[in-house]
């Protein structure tokens, strides 16, 4: 059984339960529920499918090599790409100058993602507003501000509430007009406009393969925390034309998955 981060509320229980059930191994999706799983079995072997923060400062391993007790598994160093997606909005839109931040609030990984986003702002003069999502009429609420706050570009950090409301997150940066890059694939996958990445499915066959060697017998303390081996810039042209924008072509050249457009 996997365990995600969209509902953190229910992570606890759902945690207990599986341990009472005493499964051979658990999945999860994220540190929030990697920490919940952990804090409830000292035994049962745990594997972090996507750990958007460094799992050593959360004493969820004792180190990448060597992580020491009954978690291993695999980071996605999302905030380390911060940057590079705010130089690709800059590409894909050249006259871009106010970028608003959608984040949620409270959540570690993100604030990673815009403090690295900042270092790179600074170095490209983009001037960024910070906004801050806590629920779902929040959510809502932080695409007019952007709006109104004159921003001509979005970039959507995708943790917490945001990847628990992907497809209304979506939805609302389209209604935007707004050009969003996303900090991981799936929202694009589902209609948003661009991501870059770490390649979630090579991320998801590596995580079954550490699954499978768990249930025959290799203990999670002496399989390294692995970080990615491949990245991905996807851009979807369906997403761009509903909001009137062109994706250059050095932008389109560059892209390792472009979604094409549909055809009326």
């Amino acid at each position: 059984m996997e365990i995600f981060q969209g509902d953190l509320d229910r992570i606890p229980v759902l945690v207990a339960e599986l341990v009472k059930l005493k499964v051979d191994c658990i999945v999860a999706v994220g540190v929030g529920p990697t920490q919940s799983a952990k804090q409830a079995t000292g035994t049962i072997p745990i594997v972090m499918a996507n750990a958007d923060d460094d799992p050593v400062s959360r004493g969820l391993v004792a180190s990448l090599a060597r992580p020491g007790g009954n978690v291993t598994g695999f980071v996605n160093i999302g905030s380390e790409l911060a940057g590079k997606r705010l130089e690709l909005l800059k590409e894909t839109v050249p006259r871009l100058s106010r970028v608003a931040i959608i984040r949620t609030a409270g959540d570690n990984a993100a604030a990673g993602h815009e403090k690295e986003t900042k270092v790179a702002a600074q170095a490209l003069g983009v001037q960024l507003q910070t906004l801050e999502a806590r629920d779902v009429e929040s959510l809502e609420k932080v695409f007019e501000v952007a709006k109104t706050g004159r921003a001509e570009g979005l970039i959507i950090f995708h943790t917490g509430l945001i990847t628990a409301q992907r497809e209304r997150t979506v939805s609302l940066a389209t209604r935007s007009r707004l050009p969003a890059m996303y900090s991981y694939s799936t929202p694009v996958l589902a209609g948003g406009l661009m991501s870059y990445s770490d390649d979630s499915l090579d991320r998801s066959r590596r995580v079954a393969e550490y699954v499978d060697r768990i249930l025959k017998g290799t203990k999670p303390a002496d399989l390294p925390v692995q970080r990615p081996a491949k990245f991905q810039l996807i851009v979807n042209l369906n997403a761009a034309k509903q909001i009137g924008l062109t994706i250059p072509p050095n932008v389109r050249a560059r892209a390792d998955k472009v979604i094409k457009e549909r055809r009326q």
